[in-house]
């Protein structure tokens, strides 16, 4: 994938944002040095970047995380390191926007630079098995929802249809569907299909644009 400087992840609650972010964030630092992850994340407040600290330290990639994340605050106000994301031109960044409307309402503090600065893609991660997305035209109206809430435009998707652990290959060739009726109705185009390591060489030519997740552990709750 060729990166902007700004990555934004947006997509209905539970459709695999953070974990995308995660390993974008590491692909990214195999290209560039200053390279950070955001938690822009209120909604969900079991699995979030956050978790990944660790990893993320190994790595040499810095973790900005909002004080508000796991609160069920409706327009928080961010603190002074998510401006960094704006005003460090020198850093390529993943935003973990968060679930739906109510998750860009921390986007839309800092989209008027984001959108000035022009060098962003704000990408719609789609699911088909998750119940509120089943269908195209279900997913367009979540992403005009997160469109009004963040004040930024969509530039493209990523298909993330998955049923975690237990995802098979075929699963993934008929969401393939879906996201081009998707594609078509929202005119945007697909930028990756996401499909779990394990799978990776199974899909690999059948599939375009495809990127390999390595999935990370969910913390004990």
């Amino acid at each position: 994938m060729n990166y902007k400087r700004l990555t934004l992840l947006c997509g209905h609650y539970g459709s695999g944002k953070t974990n995308i972010a995660v390993n974008m964030a590491l692909d990214m630092k195999k290209r560039f040095e200053n390279v950070a992850v955001a938690d822009l994340d209120i909604v969900n407040p079991y699995f979030r970047t956050k978790d990944s600290s660790e990893l993320f330290k190994e790595n040499g990639i810095r973790l900005i995380v909002s004080e508000y994340a796991n609160s069920n605050l409706d327009i928080p106000a961010l603190p002074d390191e998510m401006y960094a994301l704006t005003d460090d031109r020198t850093m390529r960044a993943v935003l973990d926007i968060g679930g739906d409307d109510r998750g860009a309402l921390a986007l839309g503090r800092i989209s008027p630079k984001i959108v000035e600065e022009n060098d962003y893609e704000m990408l719609m991660v789609i699911n088909k098995f998750r119940p509120l997305t089943p269908d195209a035209e279900s997913t367009f109206e979540v992403m005009r929802e997160i469109e009004a809430a963040g004040k930024i435009r969509f530039t493209g998707i990523i298909n993330n249809s998955n049923l975690g652990d237990e995802t098979t290959a075929q699963d993934v060739l008929e969401s393939v569907r879906y996201a081009k009726e998707f594609s078509s109705l929202s005119r945007l185009p697909i930028v990756l299909t996401t499909v779990r390591k394990e799978l990776y060489n199974t899909l690999n030519g059948k599939i375009e644009n495809l990127f390999s997740l390595t999935l990370q552990a969910k913390p004990v709750d």
